[in-house]
C-alpha cells in the first residue's frame, strides 16, 4: 500500500511538472448513452377492477422466492455469471423477446375496420343506403367513394404513422446489463433479447427489465407504487418473506416496469415479456375507461360543436325545403346533403396525417416522439423546468481543484476521492467520471496491490451523499479500514467532527500515526464554508471528501458508520456554459417561453452559470424554502422566481405541480433519478437518450440531443404542426356555416333546390380532396411565436364571423343567375345549379388560402406547393365539370360565356371582403 500511494503522489507531481492544469476528453459520458428505456406502456397502477391474474400465475416467482440463491440459479439451469451466448440465444427462439404488447398490432381488417367507424362515416353510410333505396345510385357512388376517400387515406396514413412511430422508437437505447461467462466485464444487451436465467446488474437509475430474483443487494430500494400502491420505495433483500408471502410481498422479487431509486444488486431474471406479473395483468386486465387528455379532448369538443350545430340546421333545411316545395322526400335527401356538407368527415384523416407529418418532422430535429397527442402541448408550452447540468453547461466536467479544508491544494484529498470513485459501482456520475479521468494511473502502479473493496453505502437523494469502504493492505493483509465519504458539502459537513489541518505530512497514509486533526467547531466550520463559498462563486462545483479509520475486523457497513468523520477537503470541477444557451434561451423567450431552473445544485453555482448565459436571476429560492411553504405560498413563489436550488425530487415535483395550478402548461427536461416525479407531472415531459431509463420511461419526448436549441426547434414545428390542424377546423366549420345559411335563404325562396344532393355531395368531396395538401402546409413565423391551445369557443366564434361573408355571395350569385341570366323557373334550374355549384366550389377552395393566414394570402404569405397545387386542381376541375362530358352524368350543363367575368368579379369581391373583415377579426379577437 505504501508503495502504492508514493507512486500515486510521484505520479501527480511530475503530471503538474508537464502542465498545469488539462482538460482531458471524457470518453466515459458516453457510456451513459447505452441505458435505454424497455418499451413498455405507462406503468400507472391497475385498479382493481382491471380483471384477475390467474391463480396459477407467479408460482415460478414464489419458487424462486423460496429458493436460496442456488437453487433459483439450478432451478433455471443457470449459474451465477450467467447463460452463455449460445444458450440465451436458444431460449430467446423458444420463449420470444422480452416486450409486453400492451396494444398488440392489430390485423389488416381490423385496422381498415376501426378507420371507417366513426360517426360521420356512418351518417354518410346511411345516406348512401337512402340514395340506393330511392334508386339514386350516382348520389350513392358518390357517396361512397366520399366514404373510401376518408377510411383509405386515413388508413394509410395511420399505418405510416405507426411504422414512423416505431422506427422513431428505435433511436431511443434500450439495453440492459448482463453477465455472460467469460466476459470480464458485463455485457450492455438489448432488452427485447433479455430471457430467463439471465443475470443482470442494477443500480440506481435503473428500470427493472424483467421480473426477476434478487442475488445480492446492497441498500437496494425500488420504487414498485405502480405494482403494488406503496408510495415509499422498498427495500429489497437476498433473503424472501416467507412461504405465506404472495408474491408481490416478497421482499427478494423486482418486478418488469419498477425502477431501483437507491443501491445495487444482482438478480436472475425468471419471468420475461408477456410471462411477467406486467404482463399477465396487461393481457387479463379489462377495458377501462381512459380519460382524454388535453389534444383529445380538444378534438372532442370541436367534433361535438360541428354535430351540435348540424343537428340543429339539418332539420330546419329539411323543414322549409319540404313546406316550400312539396316534395318531401327530395326534401329529405337535401337535408341528408347537407348534413353531409356539415361533418367534417376528414377531421380523422387531417388529424392523423398532420400529427405523423409532425412527428417525422420533429425527427429530422433530433425530437422523438413518445406519444403522437403530447404534440399539441409541446406547442401550448409556456414554462419550461430545466436542469442546469448539461443543459446550460457543457455537460463535459473537468476536475479543476482539488484542495484541502482551508483552500489549499493538495494530493491527499484526490488520492481519496479517486478510491471512492474508482470503488463504487451506483450510479457513476460525471463527476466520478471526470475524477478517474483526470488522474489516469500509469500502468506500473498496482491499485490491487494496495487496496480491497470491503463494502459500500450507495448514494441516495435524501443524504445526498455516498462511501466506499476500502482495506488497506500490508504485505497482502488488511492492516485497517478507511470509510471513504463523498458528496454534497452541507451533508458531509453533518457527519464530520474533525477537519484535516495544514500541517505538513508525509505522504504514507498506512495509518503508523494518527492524521493530525482539529476539532470541527463553530470558527473552524465557519472558515470551510467560506472556502466552499470561494469556490462556488467562481462558477466551481464543490464535492466535500472526509475519511474515517477503523479497526480491520467489520465485514458490513451501512448508513450508521456514516460518523465522526474527518473532513480532508474538496474537489472542485468546472462546467462551463454552452455557447449555445445564451441564444436559445433569447429563441425560447421571442416564442413565449418562460425558462426556470430546477436543480439539486448549489445556489451559488446556479446563480453564477445562470448570469454567464443571460438568464434573469435576482433571487433564487432553496429547498428548504420550499419545504416551509404550503402550496398557496409557493404558488406565488414560483412564478415570481426563476432559479431554485438544492431542491430534492419531491420540491421539483411540487414546484411543477403549482406553476401548473398557475394556469400554465408546463413542460420539464430532465435526465435523472430525481427528475423522474417532475417528468411525471408536468404537461409534456421532456428527456433524452442518454438519460437514466426512469427519466426517458416517463418522458413523453426525447431529445437525440441535450440542447435548448433542438428543444426550441421542436416546440415550433410542435406549434406547426397544430396550426395545420385548426385551419381545417377553423375553414371547414366556417365555410360550411356559409353553405347552410346560403341553403336556407335559397329553399325559402326558390320554387327549385338551389342545389340537387348529388352536385351538393360531389361538391363537397372535392373540397375533402383539396384539404389533404394542409397536413404539408407552410405556417407564417408569427403564429408560432406564442403558445397555442385548444379554444372552441374561439372556434365557434370564427365561423359565425366568417361563415355569412362566403353567404353573401351566394346570394350575389343567385341573383345574378336570377335576373341576368333568367335562371328564374323549374325549366331553368340546371342553368341555376351549374352556376351556384361553380361559384360555392371555387369560393370554398379560396377560403382554404384566404383563412390560412391573418396576412395577404399569394403575396405576404404563400402556400405550400402541395397544398396550392390541390387547390388549383380542385378549380380547374369545377370549372371543367359542366363543361366536359361528364356534366350531364351531374346534371350540370354548360355556362355562357358572360358567367365568367361575374365569376371573375364575385371571386375579387370575395377576397377583398374577406381581407377587410380579416384585418377586423385580427383588430377585435386577435387571430388564435
Amino acid at each position: 500500500m505504501k508503495a502504492f500511494q508514493q507512486g500515486f503522489s510521484t505520479f501527480l507531481r511530475r503530471r503538474r511538472a508537464r502542465r498545469h492544469f488539462e482538460r482531458r476528453p471524457l470518453l466515459d459520458t458516453l457510456a451513459a448513452a447505452t441505458k435505454g428505456v424497455p418499451t413498455l406502456p405507462s406503468t400507472t397502477a391497475p385498479p382493481s377492477t382491471a380483471g384477475a391474474v390467474p391463480a396459477a400465475f407467479g408460482q415460478d416467482l414464489l419458487a424462486a422466492a423460496r429458493d436460496d440463491p442456488t437453487q433459483a440459479l439450478a432451478r433455471l439451469r443457470t449459474q451465477a455469471d450467467g447463460l452463455d451466448a449460445a444458450e440465451a440465444a436458444r431460449r430467446l427462439a423458444r420463449d420470444g423477446p422480452n416486450e409486453v404488447q400492451h396494444e398488440p398490432p392489430l390485423p389488416g381488417w381490423l385496422r381498415l375496420w376501426r378507420c371507417y367507424l366513426n360517426p360521420f362515416n356512418l351518417l354518410l353510410t346511411a345516406l348512401a343506403l337512402l340514395s340506393i333505396l330511392s334508386a339514386d345510385a350516382k348520389a350513392a357512388v358518390v357517396i361512397g367513394t366520399m366514404v373510401a376517400l376518408s377510411t383509405g387515406i386515413r388508413f394509410v396514413q395511420e399505418g405510416r404513422s405507426h411504422r414512423a412511430a416505431e422506427g422513431l422508437r428505435a433511436l431511443v437505447s434500450n439495453t440492459a446489463t448482463v453477465r455472460r461467462p467469460g466476459q470480464p466485464a458485463p455485457l450492455e444487451i438489448p432488452v427485447r433479447t433479455l430471457v430467463a436465467g439471465d443475470v443482470v446488474a442494477l443500480s440506481a437509475g435503473d428500470m427493472v427489465p424483467a421480473d426477476c430474483r434478487v442475488l445480492t443487494a446492497r441498500d437496494l430500494f425500488v420504487a414498485q407504487a405502480a405494482m403494488t400502491g406503496e408510495s415509499l420505495p422498498v427495500e429489497k433483500f437476498v433473503q424472501g418473506t416467507g412461504t405465506t408471502a404472495g408474491v408481490l410481498e416478497q421482499r427478494n422479487l423486482v418486478f418488469m416496469g419498477t425502477n431501483v431509486t437507491s443501491g445495487t444488486a444482482t438478480a436472475l431474471v425468471v419471468a420475461t415479456g408477456g410471462r411477467s406479473y406486467f404482463g399477465t395483468l396487461a393481457a387479463h386486465a379489462t377495458a377501462t375507461e381512459t380519460t382524454p387528455n388535453a389534444f383529445q379532448a380538444g378534438v372532442n369538443s370541436v367534433s361535438w360543436l360541428l354535430i351540435r350545430f348540424a343537428a340543429v340546421m339539418v332539420p330546419v333545411v329539411f323543414l322549409v325545403n319540404g313546406f316550400t316545395k312539396g316534395d318531401w322526400l327530395e326534401a329529405f335527401l337535401f337535408a341528408l346533403s347537407v348534413a353531409v356538407g356539415l361533418t367534417p368527415e376528414m377531421l380523422p384523416m387531417i388529424v392523423t396525417t398532420t400529427l405523423a407529418k409532425g412527428a417525422v418532422r420533429l425527427s429530422s430535429k433530433q425530437v422523438v416522439v413518445k406519444r403522437l397527442d403530447a404534440i399539441q402541448n409541446f406547442g401550448a408550452m409556456d414554462v419550461l423546468c430545466t436542469d442546469k447540468t448539461g443543459t446550460l453547461t457543457q455537460d463535459q466536467i473537468a476536475l479543476a481543484r482539488h484542495a484541502d479544508a482551508y483552500g489549499q491544494d493538495t494530493d491527499e484529498v484526490l488520492h481519496f476521492a479517486f478510491l471512492n470513485s474508482h470503488y463504487q459501482t451506483g450510479l457513476k456520475n460525471l463527476l466520478d467520471r471526470a475524477v478517474l479521468a483526470h488522474v489516469e494511473l500509469p500502468v506500473e502502479l498496482k491499485l490491487e496491490e494496495a487496496y480491497r473493496k470491503v463494502d459500500e453505502i450507495p448514494f441516495d437523494f435524501e443524504r445526498r451523499r455516498m462511501s466506499v469502504v476500502v482495506a488497506a493492505l500490508v504485505n497482502g493483509q488488511d492492516h485497517h479500514h478507511e470509510l471513504i465519504c463523498k458528496g454534497a458539502v452541507e451533508e458531509v459537513l453533518a457527519a464530520c467532527t474533525r477537519v484535516r489541518t495544514q500541517e505538513p505530512v508525509d505522504a504514507s497514509l498506512d495509518g503508523d500515526r494518527a492524521m493530525p486533526t482539529l476539532p470541527l467547531d463553530a470558527a473552524l466550520r465557519a472558515r470551510t464554508q467560506a472556502v466552499t463559498a470561494g469556490l462556488n462563486a467562481e462558477g466551481l462545483r464543490v464535492v466535500a471528501v472526509a475519511v474515517r479509520t477503523l479497526p480491520p475486523g467489520q465485514t458490513t457497513y451501512s448508513v450508521a458508520d456514516e460518523t465522526d468523520l474527518t473532513l480532508i477537503g474538496y474537489i472542485a470541477f468546472l462546467d462551463p456554459p454552452k455557447e449555445t444557451a445564451a441564444p436559445a434561451l433569447k429563441q425560447l423567450a421571442a416564442h413565449g417561453i418562460t425558462v426556470k431552473v430546477l436543480t439539486g445544485d448549489n445556489d451559488l453555482v446556479t446563480l453564477q452559470v445562470c448570469r454567464q448565459v443571460g438568464l434573469p436571476a435576482t433571487a433564487v429560492l432553496l429547498g428548504a424554502q420550499v419545504e416551509a411553504m404550503d402550496d398557496a405560498a409557493l404558488q406565488a413563489a414560483a412564478a415570481s422566481h426563476s432559479v431554485f436550488a438544492k431542491l430534492s425530487p419531491l420540491h421539483k415535483e411540487r414546484i411543477v405541480r403549482a406553476l401548473r395550478a398557475g394556469g400554465h402548461v408546463v413542460g420539464f427536461m430532465g435526465d435523472g433519478i430525481n427528475d423522474a416525479p417532475a417528468l411525471r407531472a408536468a404537461d409534456i415531459g421532456i428527456s433524452v437518450d442518454s438519460a437514466v431509463d426512469i427519466a426517458k420511461e416517463a418522458a413523453d419526448i426525447i431529445l437525440l440531443e441535450k440542447s435548448l436549441l433542438v428543444l426550441d426547434e421542436g416546440v415550433v414545428e410542435g406549434r406547426t404542426t397544430f396550426c395545420n390542424m385548426l385551419k381545417y377546423i377553423r375553414m371547414t366549420a366556417s365555410s360550411n356555416f356559409g353553405n347552410v345559411l346560403s341553403v336556407l335563404v335559397a329553399s325559402a325562396f326558390l320554387p327549385f333546390l338551389p342545389m340537387l344532393p348529388l352536385q351538393l355531395l360531389v361538391q363537397n368531396l372535392l373540397y375533402d380532396i383539396g384539404q389533404t395538401g394542409i397536413p404539408f402546409d407552410n405556417v407564417d413565423p408569427e403564429l408560432v411565436a406564442r403558445p397555442l391551445q385548444w379554444n372552441p369557443a374561439d372556434i365557434g366564434r370564427f365561423m359565425l364571423f366568417f361563415g355569412p361573408i362566403s353567404s353573401l355571395f351566394d346570394l350575389l350569385t343567385f341573383s345574378v343567375m336570377w335576373w341576368v341570366f333568367d335562371a328564374s323557373s323549374v325549366a331553368r334550374q340546371t342553368l341555376f345549379q351549374s352556376g351556384w355549384f361553380v361559384v360555392g366550389l371555387l369560393t370554398q377552395t379560396l377560403v382554404v388560402h384566404m383563412l390560412r393566414t391573418p396576412k395577404l394570402p399569394f403575396l405576404q404569405s404563400r402556400a405550400a406547393a402541395p397544398l396550392m397545387a390541390m387547390t388549383l386542381a380542385i378549380m380547374a376541375l369545377g370549372i371543367w365539370l359542366p363543361l366536359g362530358p361528364l356534366a350531364s352524368d351531374f346534371r350540370l350543363e354548360a355556362l355562357p360565356a358572360a358567367y365568367y367575368g361575374w365569376l371573375v368579379a364575385i371571386l375579387l369581391g370575395y377576397c377583398t371582403l374577406t381581407t377587410w373583415m380579416k384585418r377586423l377579426y385580427i383588430r377585435r379577437h386577435g387571430w388564435q
